[in-house]
């Protein structure tokens, strides 16, 4: 099976060639390019069985569309999510989508952790202010999180992971989740109302949809405790991004952690440094002091890209050999 490899980076190479090692995937022939998958860059695809593509990609209508001309019979997305992929239209020109439903829970919970005790204790600014000398304290005050209150929406692999952080900080769990995890004998499952007004800490760990767009707004953040900490690992489409800068603006939260963001597509994984960022939204809320922001790389360990890259091979074998996959939207 011939593969392009869309939006390669250095170390998607790196774990992927080490799997084709494996003699099962010999007849495997993956092409590595750096751009990515978009309406625009589609039709490079041409001649090639599937496309490998990632979540800051654009697989809309018009991609899939383009995918199904050049002959393409399927999709791999070497992540989890898949909002910015068409399955419909997928489906209707026969092309299957295959993901990577889970590669490290606990790599995503951990960097929500670390997101969340960095905003809190200013750490990043305090590591910048020592290296210029400067070792006072002002501006770094913090929380403690011992005995406080962590709000976990929902309790899949990566919450229930969260979940099991945060018990272990010695903080009282609640849960919000149609599907309540039985691991989880620690927390308390309540609504999301009664998680919004209880929690010192919420961290948002469900996939993207559309009954949970912009689940964070004006209305629910108005619900939230003053001095909340607020930390998204998952999609950035479940926080309406202005009306997070006007809560922040309002002085509701303590810390806000945000490993994504409604535009990070175009310029995530990308060094920006010697450009201005065209996007105003973006600018603002790296502006705020009490605001961290990484580039959605909560799933960037040596563990959890092991398992990606194995995952998608696996989902190519099965593909060929036509068979049944869970992994299978």
């Amino acid at each position: 099976m011939k593969i392009l490899f869309f939006g390669t980076k250095s170390y998607d190479r790196e774990f992927f060639d080490k799997g084709l090692k494996e003699e099962k995937y010999k007849d495997i022939d993956i092409h590595y390019i750096e751009p990515n998958l978009t309406p625009e860059t589609a039709e490079l695809a041409h001649g090639y069985d599937a496309v490998c593509a990632f979540v800051n990609m654009d697989l809309g209508k018009e991609t899939v569309d383009i995918l199904h001309e050049m002959g393409v019979k399927l999709i791999l997305m070497r992540c989890a999510g898949y909002n910015n992929v068409d399955v419909d239209e997928a489906k209707k020109w026969g092309i299957t989508v295959m993901r990577v439903p889970s590669y490290s829970p606990e790599a995503v919970a951990e960097h929500a952790m670390a997101l969340a005790l960095t905003a809190n204790r200013h750490t990043h600014k305090a590591y910048i202010r020592g290296r210029e000398n400067d070792f006072s304290l002002s501006g770094l005050l913090g929380v403690n999180l011992f005995h406080k209150t962590a709000g976990i929406v929902g309790t899949g692999r990566i919450g229930a992971a969260m979940a099991r952080i945060c018990h272990g900080f010695g903080m009282k769990v609640l849960a919000t989740d149609v599907y309540h995890n039985p691991s989880l004998d620690f927390a308390e499952y309540v609504d999301f109302d009664t998680l919004l007004h209880e929690a010192d800490l919420i961290s948002l760990h469900c996939p993207m949809t559309e009954e949970n767009h912009h689940m964070i707004n004006l209305d629910s953040i108005a619900k939230m405790k003053d001095g909340v900490i607020l930390v998204n690992t998952s999609r950035g489409g479940l926080i309406k991004t202005d009306d997070l800068i006007q809560g922040i603006r309002d002085g509701k939260f303590f810390a806000v952690g945000l490993d994504v963001y409604e535009e990070e597509t175009g310029f995530v994984y990308e060094d920006m440094s010697d450009q201005i960022l065209d996007r105003s939204t973006m600018a603002r809320l790296l502006s705020f002091p009490n605001v961290m922001v990484t580039s959605h790389q909560g799933f960037f360990t040596k563990e959890a890209l092991e398992a990606i890259s194995h995952t998608t091979l696996e989902n190519v074998i099965t593909f060929t050999e036509g068979k049944e996959s869970p992994n299978t939207l």
